[in-house]
Formats: structure tokens, sequence, C-alpha cells
């Protein structure tokens, strides 16, 4: 099974992806219908910053990102470095990003602060729809101060599209 994807025979595939604020101590979880592109990546941080981002930061200018090496926000994929370029357009923001190296993903704050506690917290809950999945990462919080918004996102995001 895919971990990243999670199906329902009614509803389809939810596919998550997450952004941790590690100063606030805050996840936010888009939970989007379709693929996962760069697209929906980009629009994940998107409506982060809209939703919740410029409330917390908002004299902010720059936006620093770590990302995994590979898949939607991959260091070599340049669909997700033209839409982080609209995004940055829109925004104002100076975006830096900085991918990690092959295979130390697993160091990467948002496993072990935010996806590891919505494993958790779902444990032994059939994901049937996507209310529960969603309801279920919004209930996600710890004893440390974690807590995590999910929004579901309908938007279609078809794979295929180069730079």
């Amino acid at each position: 099974m895919n971990v990243y994807d999670y199906k329902s025979p009614a509803d389809g595939k939810a596919v998550p992806y997450g952004i941790f604020d590690i100063v606030h101590n805050k996840g936010f979880v888009n939970v989007g219908v379709d693929h996962d592109t760069a697209e929906f990546a980009v629009e994940s941080i998107r409506r982060w910053w809209l939703t919740i981002g410029r409330v917390y930061f908002p004299d902010q200018k720059e936006l620093l990102i770590t990302a995994d090496g590979g898949g939607s926000n991959g260091s070599r994929n340049r669909l997700w470095k033209r839409e982080l370029q609209q995004f940055a357009r829109e925004t104002g923001l100076s975006i830096t990003v900085c991918h990690f190296p092959p295979a130390t993903s697993k160091w990467n704050l948002i496993e072990h602060r935010l996806f590891s506690f919505i494993s958790i917290n779902w444990r032994a809950t059939p994901l049937i729809s996507f209310e529960i999945v969603i309801e279920l990462i919004n209930h996600t919080k710890t004893k440390e101060g974690l807590v995590v918004t999910a929004m579901k996102d309908d938007h279609a995001y078809p794979t295929g599209i180069n730079n």
C-alpha cells in the first residue's frame, strides 16, 4: 500500500500534503482527492499561507521551506519551481527551499512532529470517508501543544504536465 494515499472505495483516494510550523508547533494538512503533483504541493502551501501562515507571520517577507528531495516537491521538478515562483509573485514572499538529501527524509521534522501524531490519532480507525480523515487530522493534538488543521481540496491536479 502507498503510505501517502488513503483509498476509499466510495470516495476515491485521500492525498495528504502537510506543512509544519516549527515556531508555533502547528500543523496543516491539505487533503487532496486527485494526484500528488507539483501544482497540488504548491496549492497546499498557498492554502496554509492564506489560512494560517500570514496570521502567525503578518510581517514576514521570507519563507523557508524544507522538503524531501523527490516527488511533487522534488529538487529536480521544474513544475514545482515554476509554481513556487508564481506563489512568490502572488504573495511578495522571497521563498528559499532546502531539500533533504536522498534517503534522509526520515530526519524531516514533519515526519516526527506531525504525521507520526496523526497516525497515532487515527490508529485502528477505518479511513472510510474524507470526512473521517479530515476529522481525525483536525483532532490531532499533543501535550506539547501541537494543533493540526486539515482541509479538503476538491480540485483536480492532472499528471503529465511539464514545465
